[in-house]
């Protein structure tokens, strides 16, 4: 996968020593980083203790939430797609405390379910 794949949508891994500087400061004690996928500029990062989801904001990018969910916390989750053409994907989260569920695009169906088997294997411990 490379910058075309990420400007139509499509999730595309991220080495981790391309990020671990960036999320050293936000990990604690016995926490590491699992997997990343960059999806245009927004993120999805694994640890071993929680998903963090990147948002960039505005047209420049400068402004960045970084959302912290624990996976205990996360009470389902759905991946949605169109069929064989329609080539794009959802992935929903439901949080605990929120009607609400978390929503990611995927423009083609290509890591969705690499990201689909990651909540999997944290969430169905």
């Amino acid at each position: 996968m490379g910058i075309l794949d990420g400007l139509m949508g499509n999730a595309s891994e991220v080495p981790l020593e391309k990020v671990q500087a960036e999320f050293a400061p936000l990990l604690v004690d016995g926490e590491m980083l699992e997997k990343a996928f960059k999806i245009l500029r927004d993120m999805l990062v694994f640890t071993n203790k929680r998903l963090i989801i990147i948002d960039k904001q505005g047209l420049t990018g400068s402004k960045v939430e970084f959302l912290s969910i624990p996976y205990k916390y996360i009470t389902r989750f759905s991946k949605e797609s169109g069929g064989l053409l329609d080539l794009d994907a959802e992935l929903k989260i439901w949080v605990s405390g929120q009607s609400e569920p978390i929503k990611k695009e995927f423009r083609k169906d290509n890591n969705i379910n690499l990201v689909y088997q990651l909540l999997s294997a944290h969430i169905l411990k």
